[in-house]
């Protein structure tokens, strides 16, 4: 949920989904929320989650970035990875909602939520940090020494 507007942090966006498709198919959607920006903190989120929904299929694996989610430690997290990707689901979506979080709507399509951190981020550099758990989790799953535990 909304752009990254600093050039820096969009080229070390790149280099990770870069890295990444060496692995899986891989996209970074970034969804403009400006023009919501304002308002009602729930119509906000509502609006934003209504955004989020109209790009998750029923078949889609939707995970949630939610400091009230699950922690793993990056081994943990890349035997998550592992889980998706042996199951039936096409498509895990690993989503960061806007400033206010999801909505009610979002949170009950949810198949699960992960917390980064207890600690709160820049969406800008959330996305940079999942980024490289999922580069990292991929370099685990294949014993390479990208991680060393």
């Amino acid at each position: 949920m909304g752009k990254t507007t600093d050039e820096s942090i969009r080229k070390i966006e790149a280099d990770y989904e870069k890295r990444i498709k060496r692995y899986t198919a891989f996209e970074s959607v970034v969804i403009d929320n400006s023009s919501i920006k304002t308002g009602p903190e729930l119509i906000i989120k509502q609006k934003e989650g209504e955004l989020i929904l109209k790009r998750v299929s029923p078949a889609d694996h939707l995970v949630l970035l939610d400091e009230r989610g699950k922690t793993y430690t990056s081994v943990q997290f890349a035997n998550e990875v592992n889980n998706w990707m042996n199951s039936s689901k096409k498509t895990v979506i690993l989503t960061i909602g806007g400033a206010y979080g999801f909505s009610d709507e979002v949170k009950k399509r949810a198949n699960g939520l992960v917390s980064l951190s207890a600690m709160t981020f820049s969406h800008q550099i959330v996305r940079v940090i999942m980024m490289e758990q999922v580069y990292r989790a991929f370099t685990i799953l294949n014993n390479e020494p990208y991680h060393h535990a």
